[in-house]
């Protein structure tokens, strides 16, 4: 029994850490319309708005005055799996459109209290993603749908310690939900399984932005882990025992711990027109060591799963391109690391390297409001799985996954 329930929980907590197939390791890092432009380049240290205080809280001391930013990203990514077979070599059907399209949406609002301290709070959504297969896919022991939503609240202070130097600190309050569901096969009765919890805890970062006069900054910033404890329902149903759905079905809990993120950036005006910028980000998802599921009803461990991702690195560049007093053109490339290795690949995370491409327009209205519009597409490498590999049970089911994403971000910005 325990194995088996094993199968259903092993991926709550990469799930748990997951978004769409747009970031290594699935963390969501469209929380700007107008750092998307640049493709991310200089986000620690761009601080041309408040959407930017979620990549360095710092920036909030270039913000003068009440401020307020809005804005969403529109995420279409297309994941394939294709010459899917089945553990006795047979030839599955081909799954299209795996992973679902969703909206992203953050909030940013900040005040100068004096010409050294701010204030702001910010909302974001930095996880969350839809993945769904047909119920009768060769796989589906290791996963058939995984949905998650995440919300985080973030109190921001941020202090102008000397000219050149600001300083700042958030409290992340973040919110986690996930329902995952697969088959399964208890004492040779098949079952279907369905796990749903949540949690709130807290987390916190951390920011330093230097000018070294009015055309160049740098910025370094830190977001830190959140351990998390889920709490929640596995229900399990089977039209051949409905005796064994209601053995299998039980309260659970689960500790996972997402990754602390160390990024430095650098922002430099060349003259009146171009601007250029730079970012590189670690993301620590090593500290996702294992994933450990007890009973509430008795506190027993159900299953232990050893979990291998790795550390993971974030390169961009961008430049962009003042048009006239109103227009501005910004443009962006960036490589990003797989947190999963093949070996380690799972039909819940067909994880791979990619490469963004991004463009963006900002329009200044006014001296008051301005908005800011992006797009971006995301290639990823061809991924292999094989989960005879993964070390973690179930059938052995290989496929080629083909992933891709197409980012659309909106936002608004207005002074008070």
């Amino acid at each position: 029994m325990k194995n088996n329930l094993a199968l259903t929980m092993t991926a709550l907590g990469t799930i748990l850490l997951a978004a769409n197939a747009n970031a290594a390791g699935f963390h969501l890092r469209e929380q700007s319309a107008a750092a998307q432009g640049n493709a991310f380049a200089g986000a620690t240290a761009g601080a041309e708005n408040g959407s930017y205080a979620y990549f360095n809280v710092a920036g909030l001391t270039r913000q003068k005055g009440t401020q307020l930013n809005i804005g969403g990203t529109y995420i279409a990514p297309r994941a394939e799996a294709s010459n899917v077979r089945a553990e006795d070599g047979s030839r599955g059907a081909d799954v299209n459109n795996i992973v679902h399209a969703a909206v992203a949406p953050n909030a940013t609002i900040s005040h100068q209290l004096n010409e050294k301290a701010f204030l702001g709070v910010a909302l974001n959504v930095p996880f969350g993603m839809i993945t769904k297969y047909d119920q009768d896919w060769p796989g589906s022991d290791h996963g058939i749908t995984s949905k998650v939503m995440t919300a985080t609240v973030t109190p921001m202070f941020a202090y102008k310690a000397t000219d050149k130097l600001s300083l700042g600190a958030g409290l992340q309050m973040q919110y986690v939900k996930a329902r995952l569901t697969n088959t399964g096969i208890y004492q040779s009765i098949p079952y279907y399984a369905a796990m749903e919890g949540d949690t709130f805890d807290l987390g916190y970062q951390l920011g330093a932005l230097y000018e070294f006069n009015d055309n160049t900054r740098v910025g370094v910033a830190y977001r830190s882990d959140i351990k998390h404890k889920i709490h929640g329902d596995l229900d399990a149903s089977s039209s051949f025992s409905p005796v064994l759905g209601s053995m299998l079905s039980q309260d659970i809990s689960a500790r996972l711990r997402t990754p602390a993120m160390l990024s430095m950036g650098v922002f430099h005006k060349l003259n009146d027109k171009w601007e250029v910028m730079a970012e590189y980000q670690r993301v620590f998802w090593s500290s996702f060591k294992n994933l450990t599921i007890v009973s509430d009803k008795d506190g027993s461990e159900l299953s232990n799963v050893k979990e291998h991702w790795r550390d993971t690195n974030f390169f961009a560049i961008g430049a962009s391109y003042q048009i006239d007093h109103q227009w501005k053109w910004r443009l962006g490339l960036a490589y990003d690391q797989s947190a999963v290795r093949v070996q380690h690949r799972t039909p819940r995370i067909p994880d791979s390297d990619r490469i963004w491409y991004s463009t963006g327009l900002n329009y200044q209205y006014n001296d008051r409001l301005s908005f800011d519009l992006a797009y971006t597409y995301i290639k990823a490498h061809d991924a292999h799985l094989d989960t005879k590999l993964t070390g973690n049970g179930g059938s052995h089911v290989t496929a080629e996954y083909t992933n891709s994403v197409q980012l659309f971000g909106l936002s608004l910005n207005y002074k008070f």
